[in-house]
């Protein structure tokens, strides 16, 4: 289970498909499975907010082209 949950943690802290993160195993003993749990909830609503930003960021630009191009 806890291999599990470091697993996705990995994925979600990926910023490209390819790339490799490595998590020293040490440091990953001293949580508990709640804990890697909370970690993996953190980094979703994180991804989810940069994702959110990002869209509003690129609808506000798209719009502003829009008005450049009348």
């Amino acid at each position: 289970m806890k291999n599990e949950l470091i697993e996705q943690i990995k994925e979600l802290i990926k910023i490209n498909k390819n790339e490799t993160i490595d998590i020293n195993p040490n440091y990953l003993e001293y949580f508990q499975i709640e804990e890697l749990e909370d970690i993996i909830k953190q980094l979703n609503d994180r991804k989810e907010s940069i994702s959110s930003i990002t869209s509003s960021y690129l609808d506000e630009i798209y719009e502003k082209t829009k008005k450049d191009e009348i």
